[in-house]
C-alpha cells in the first residue's frame, strides 16, 4: 500500500512537469505557425542564377580557337 501512495505523488509531479513544459511551450511561441514549416518541405528552394563559370570561360576559349583555324 506504501508503494501506492509513492506512485501517486510521482505521477503528480510527472503531470505537474507535462503542464509546465506545455506552458513554456506556448508562451515562447513554439505552436505559433504549424502550417509554415509542413508547407517550407515541399517549395523548392530558389536556383541561384548561373555566373560565368569555368565551363562558360573555357568554351569561349574553344569557339576562339576553332575560329582560327
Amino acid at each position: 500500500m506504501d508503494v501506492l501512495y509513492l506512485l501517486i505523488g510521482v505521477s503528480v509531479l510527472a503531470i505537474v512537469g507535462v503542464i509546465a513544459l506545455l506552458l513554456w511551450a506556448v508562451r515562447s511561441g513554439q505552436y505559433d505557425d504549424m502550417e509554415g514549416p509542413a508547407w517550407r518541405v515541399l517549395m523548392d528552394d530558389d536556383a541561384p542564377r548561373p555566373t560565368s563559370s569555368k565551363r562558360d570561360s573555357a568554351a569561349g576559349e574553344r569557339d576562339a580557337a576553332g575560329s582560327r583555324d
